[in-house]
């Protein structure tokens, strides 16, 4: 996890859970067709530090969960031509497992519109989340597909 953030008693750091839950939520959107503030409302108030079923949540930075979210779904536009453009030939976005766009998604948002995260925090936190959910090469995927992105969107601050 990122060394720029303070472990809370939960577990993760708040950034590192926000972006967990940023994942989940943009995957739960594309699911259920849900808009964005709503997934955030339902987020805020039932699973970014709250209780399931006696279970404590890990804390998130709630306001960097919501950027996250926000900014991905804004820019989901110029991310998405981006996205196919790393497939093999022949290869759609839509054929990626669901998991693993909403994973790009966040990543490149942040690459993108978050300068003040420096590149290596952005793809150590998404590849750690690549981790959890994959066993198989799509790891190595996400982690080729934000690199590369940092080299293209942020290469003043990547030495080739």
């Amino acid at each position: 996890m990122a060394s720029d953030q303070k472990k809370t008693k939960e577990g993760a750091p708040p950034r590192s859970a926000a972006r967990l839950a940023a994942v989940q939520a943009l995957y739960q959107m594309e699911a259920g067709g849900q808009g964005v503030e709503a997934t955030i409302r339902e987020f805020k108030d039932f699973r970014l530090g709250g209780e399931v079923e006696g279970e404590k949540l890990q804390a998130a930075d709630a306001a960097f969960f919501a950027d996250i979210l926000r900014g991905a779904v804004e820019t989901q536009s110029r991310l998405d031509p981006y996205l196919q453009r790393q497939l093999a030939e022949g290869w759609r976005l839509a054929r990626l497992d669901a998991t693993a766009r909403a994973i790009l998604r966040a990543g490149l948002y942040e690459l993108i519109r978050r300068p003040d995260v420096p590149f290596k925090v952005v793809i150590n936190e998404y590849l750690d989340i690549a981790r959890a959910f994959f066993d198989g090469d799509e790891p190595g995927f996400i982690n080729a597909v934000l690199d590369a992105a940092a080299k293209e969107a942020r290469s003043d601050e990547v030495k080739v």
